[in-house]
């Protein structure tokens, strides 16, 4: 795959999801109904739709403003540096953080995309610690700059802050980032012309999974294995 297709690949999911968060706001302004609809109440069966729709309401401009910049910056990140694994990553993020929400959220109606998005800075962050590779952990030392103080965010505080979304979402990121630490990242080519997945790190090596490029869909992509030492 050439850059510029990699590029377009880790953008366009990204740019969906987002589209999908705006025209919901918008629907629900010009409705003139409360998000609060489609929001996670904890522990009442009701609401366990909220699981998978509370990411798409928000309670303001503001607040879908400022979860939609972090939002496309780390998702864009996820689907390019994590190719292989970039969406089952995302959407078992997504429904475990939402479930731990329902099940362990205070008495009040969460909403908002923000569990997603500590999910995703939390995995991008661990998954370069525990893969120890250069570019990874170059990547996590960027989402440390860049997003460093959300981890206030986790904190208990006053206000319509659901801190237990944001703290059920980094929990599901540092345990998809161990989960998922050893599986293949991406494809890189060979000298014959062919491609193979790779994992990037474990103890300064590459472990090199030969299968075809097109084949993105199984859970365990190779056919053979060796090790190769940089």
């Amino acid at each position: 795959m050439s850059e510029k297709r990699k590029i377009l690949h880790a953008v366009l999911f990204p740019v969906f999801f987002l589209l999908l968060m705006w025209g919901n706001y918008t629907a629900f302004w010009l409705m003139e109904k409360p998000m609060s609809v489609i929001g996670i109440a904890p522990q009442k069966l009701e609401s366990i739709a909220g699981i998978v729709l509370s990411p798409f309401a928000h309670g303001s401009l503001s607040h879908l403003a400022g979860n939609s910049i972090s939002f496309m910056v780390l998702a864009t990140a996820l689907f390019y540096f994590y190719r292989l694994i970039a969406y089952r990553v995302f959407f078992i993020n997504w429904l475990v953080s939402g479930i731990l929400l329902w099940i362990g959220g205070r008495e009040s109606v969460h909403i908002g995309a923000s569990g997603i998005v500590y999910g995703l800075a939390f995995f991008i962050f661990f998954s370069g610690v525990f893969r120890n590779d250069k570019r990874l952990s170059a990547l996590s030392l960027i989402v440390v700059f860049l997003y460093g103080s959300m981890i206030w965010g986790l904190m208990p505080q006053g206000g319509n802050i659901s801190w237990e979304g944001h703290l059920f979402g980094a929990l599901s990121g540092i345990s998809l980032a161990w989960y998922f630490k050893k599986r293949p990242i991406d494809f890189v080519p060979t000298d014959d012309g062919s491609s193979v997945s790779v994992t990037w790190g474990q103890y300064q090596a590459y472990e090199y999974h030969y299968v075809d490029e097109d084949e993105t869909d199984s859970d365990e992509p190779s056919i053979d294995e060796q090790k190769k030492s940089d």
